[in-house]
């Protein structure tokens, strides 16, 4: 098995897969723009995949050559789905397969996937192995520190005896969500754990992340790997690259991002999804917000189109 993650060269700084953000439209920004080491999937139901309803979920699975090596970012509680949906990731051609252990949305959790794996080692395991078992890729693993405290001896110890390739922790706990500072205090006892039990892991730190000067920081500080970026992302297909974009630039690139997300997602995804990035493309110069207002009230990407270029014009 050709295992890509041992080819990276360290530090290295890859992209957080994010539920209707980081779809096809939007990593094709960034495969043109500024690559990420990896490159992540928003996370799929490998329940869904297996599903009649699966076609449209196979649409969250496409990707390029451009943005390889990619990840197909799964999460489930059954492991007879996640064999089934391992098998299908295998076959569409995808460098590695990470499961989702994290995610706090009660939805998923419901379905014993995302951050309910913390409370359950057994059935996480049944998952890893039905992952490793039906896809013959590298199987990798995004986590939190625990779910209502820090669990990282328990938990974090428990994953990397697994033996994973690449382990990414959001340094938050579940209970946590997103309403506190990320603990990268932490950091250093997790690679520490690491350096015991299982040397040949790569450690990505993940949580409050905005840029590349930021994330060097992190690992130099802490001696994790590679640090995964959510936040940094949005409106900000440069970012990998290092370049600091005009105005101008921002806005052509806010009407390709729209253009190519009809285009790809048009007749699946509502034009609604587009417009949570019209605000992270559209700010931080004088008369931004009166752009922002006029561009949230299109319906569709040549709308989007003429708002810019009569704003350009001016």
């Amino acid at each position: 098995m050709s295992n890509f993650w041992d080819k990276l060269s360290k530090p290295f700084f890859v992209m957080a897969p994010m539920a209707n953000v980081t779809d096809v439209a939007f990593r094709a920004m960034f495969a043109r723009y500024g690559k990420p080491d990896v490159t992540w999937t928003e996370f799929v139901s490998a329940d869904g995949l297996v599903s009649p309803g699966r076609e449209v979920l196979l649409r969250d699975l496409e990707f390029s050559k451009a943005e390889k090596p990619i990840v197909a970012q799964l999460f489930t509680g059954h492991p007879e789905k996640m064999l089934e949906a391992a098998r299908l990731v295998k076959k569409l051609g995808f460098d590695g397969l990470d499961i989702n252990m994290g995610c706090p949305d009660r939805s998923v959790e419901k379905q014993g996937g995302g951050a309910a794996m913390i409370k359950d080692q057994e059935s996480a395991l049944a998952v890893i192995e039905a992952a490793r078992e039906g896809s013959g890729l590298p199987v990798s693993i995004k986590t939190r520190i625990g779910y209502n405290k820090n669990e990282i001896k328990e938990w974090i110890g428990f994953l990397l005896k697994q033996s994973l390739p690449a382990l990414t922790v959001h340094l938050r706990t579940r209970k946590e969500m997103s309403d506190v500072p990320a603990h990268w205090e932490f950091m250093p006892e997790i690679v520490a754990i690491r350096n015991e039990l299982s040397p040949k892991t790569l450690i990505i730190g993940n949580g409050d992340v905005a840029s590349i000067a930021e994330a060097r920081m992190k690992i130099k500080e802490t001696g994790c790997d590679g640090v995964m970026i959510g936040r940094g992302i949005f409106g900000n297909p440069w970012l990998f690259s290092g370049k600091t974009a005009t105005s101008t630039e921002k806005l052509k690139a806010l009407v390709e991002h729209t253009k190519l997300f009809e285009k790809k997602l048009g007749d699946v995804k509502n034009f609604a999804v587009m417009k949570k990035h019209f605000k992270a493309y559209v700010s931080g110069w004088e008369g931004a917000k009166e752009l922002r207002v006029k561009l949230m009230e299109t319906g569709n990407g040549r709308e989007v189109d003429k708002v810019v270029k009569e704003y350009l014009k001016k």
